[in-house]
């Protein structure tokens, strides 16, 4: 049975498929990419794709459906990159009062990047999920709290005490632990 009438792939076409075409899909993902990591996600999601719902495919045309799924897959990836990037920036701006003009300043916004981010990853989860929300997901403090079913002065707390956290761990970065 090639496909169902689910629109699945038999297993044994998708593996006859990885065989065929997954050393021109890396090549292809790895120009996009230029992160081998990231290329083997890419490729388990594109041929996880074709067993959900390859069969919707021509038989004909499924080199190029593996290669438009995989670049969707990638495209996506690096948008939300971008996303989590210019997060975590805007957060950084939120927490940090001082920010030079040296010519270092990209190293050093990097870096306090990465240390927010390992900051955010140290607060209590009740106030991880109230960061996420309102920077990640740019949600209203009020869109918060009706979706955690959380009275609003709880949300704003728990808002600004992890605002607290991650500034005392940003500006004396040894005191995390």
């Amino acid at each position: 049975m090639a496909t169902g009438n689910d629109g699945k792939l038999d297993p044994e076409i998708v593996h006859q498929l990885f065989e065929t075409h997954a050393t021109d899909l890396r090549a292809f993902l790895t120009g996009l990419l230029r992160d081998h990591d990231l290329v083997d996600e890419i490729l388990q999601l594109t041929f996880s794709k074709a067993l959900q719902s390859g069969g919707h495919s021509k038989e004909e045309t499924r080199k190029g459906w593996l290669f438009r799924v995989a670049y969707h897959e990638a495209m996506a990836l690096i948008r939300q990159d971008k996303i989590h990037r210019k997060s975590l920036t805007n957060l950084c701006h939120t927490t940090s009062a001082y920010w030079t003009e040296a010519p270092d300043q990209r190293l050093l916004e990097n870096e306090n990047i990465e240390q927010i981010r390992l900051a955010l990853n140290n607060l209590p989860e009740n106030q991880q999920v109230v960061v996420i929300a309102r920077i990640y997901q740019n949600k209203t403090f009020n869109e918060i709290a009706q979706e955690f079913g959380l009275p609003l002065g709880t949300v704003l707390t728990r808002m600004r005490l992890a605002i607290k956290t991650l500034s005392r761990q940003i500006d004396n970065p040894s005191e995390d632990h």
